[in-house]
């Protein structure tokens, strides 16, 4: 048996993918097996060519440069460039990148991801958080972790692991890199995860930065303006014509997971499938996020073999013991951004109702639900700006 020491030790780590399984992703793109292309508007040059998915013209084009142009070696090396670690809490390898700051004021921050993202959501970003330009910006140390299930962490092999169980592993994780009390950001079921930091852990969480702010249950729209009724109808749009995918992970994981982590093409129509739909564009995610991010963020995916064990969190999430709880609230001081093209907005008097203490609000003019890929520099300088608030309301 493990002694606690070691138990709890923080080990680096280094992604280094085989050639057998690089070689073997790109023979299966070539012996790909794909449906004829979509019955509705295939001429059409407008965004109702997306109207039965990923259309089959811009599939082909992204599965054969994946083949034949992108270069896995060259983002494993930005990742090992950062600095990976890997630890062990409650039986489950958490893997996670860890920039420190040079800056001697540096407050310590966690960023959490969500589905279908990783890691990679943050790849972008993290440099300039960690070592501002800006000397008058305020620094981070930042750790960004990967999702038990999702990239070099652990599979889970039991139940139990939803957001409150995520939460409560964050701090662990935090505090055995010597972080007692640290700023928390995340969006999508990273947003949910920041959300039960600052409610349940505020002796830990300094505060928190959101872009995914979830009301408590049965509030109306009574007192609403215009536009936040008009949020509240699309995000309930969005729950009831849109949300298939989450229907599937919720309750059936397992059985779309063979397909997931079989076929690289069906797990990439899966995840492009969302990048297109949840993004700020007209038409393509490409035109606000690159082929080689989208990429390598579905191929850390293939690579890690997760698409089926990376779903379940919307098991283990959506709903019972497991969810987030209806009552919680969040007490510490909450910076919240609702990007336009975003798939969730709650009006700012619905958020005051769960986060007490909201030190600022912005609702920017442009971007989606992938802002710090979208939108990487303004998203740095906005989350900037909402930790210093965060922070200036601890002194």
């Amino acid at each position: 048996m493990p002694t606690h020491r070691l138990a709890n030790e923080v080990q680096a780590f280094e992604a280094h993918a085989t050639d057998a399984d690089l070689n073997d992703l790109r023979a299966r793109l070539a012996a790909a097996r794909l449906p004829e292309a979509e019955t509705v508007y295939p001429a059409a040059t407008t965004p109702r060519r997306w109207e039965q998915g990923v259309p089959l013209a811009d599939l082909v084009e992204l599965v054969n440069y994946w083949r034949t142009g992108y270069n896995w070696r060259s983002f494993e090396a930005r990742l090992n460039g950062i600095g990976q670690f890997r630890t062990t809490i409650d039986d489950v390898g958490i893997h996670f990148l860890h920039r420190r700051s040079a800056r001697r004021d540096a407050t310590p921050l966690i960023l959490t991801h969500g589905w279908p993202g990783s890691v990679v959501e943050f790849i972008d970003v993290v440099d300039e958080l960690a070592d501002p330009k800006d000397p008058n910006a305020p620094a981070f140390h930042v750790v960004v972790p990967s999702l038990p299930g999702f990239g070099y962490s652990d599979k889970p092999a039991t139940t139990g692991w939803g957001v409150g169980k995520i939460a409560a592993a964050w701090v662990e994780l935090m505090g055995r890199l010597g972080y007692r009390r640290f700023a928390a950001h995340g969006g999508d079921w990273g947003g949910v995860i920041t959300t039960v930091l600052g409610g349940r852990f505020p002796a830990h969480v300094l505060g928190i930065h959101t872009t995914l702010a979830q009301a408590p249950p049965g509030l109306t729209t009574d007192g609403l303006t215009t536009v936040e009724r008009k949020w509240t109808e699309e995000t309930r749009d969005f729950w009831r014509h849109r949300a298939a995918y989450a229907k599937q992970q919720a309750t059936r994981p397992q059985t779309i997971g063979y397909s997931l982590v079989d076929s690289p093409v069906g797990l990439l129509a899966w995840i492009l499938d969302k990048f297109a739909e949840w993004t700020d564009t007209e038409d393509s995610p490409f035109e606000t996020i690159s082929k080689d991010r989208v990429l390598d963020d579905v191929t850390l995916y293939w690579l890690t073999r997760t698409g089926a064990s990376a779903a379940r969190i919307y098991r283990e999430s959506h709903g019972g013991v497991n969810s987030l709880d209806p009552e919680l609230r969040v007490d510490v001081p909450s910076a919240i951004t609702m990007y336009p093209r975003d798939i969730e907005k709650c009006p700012r008097p619905w958020a005051q109702e769960r986060y007490r203490r909201i030190v600022r609000w912005r609702e920017p003019e442009t971007g989606g639900h992938f802002p710090s890929l979208e939108v990487p520099q303004f998203f740095v300088k906005d989350m900037q700006d909402g930790l210093a608030a965060v922070l200036a309301a601890n002194l």
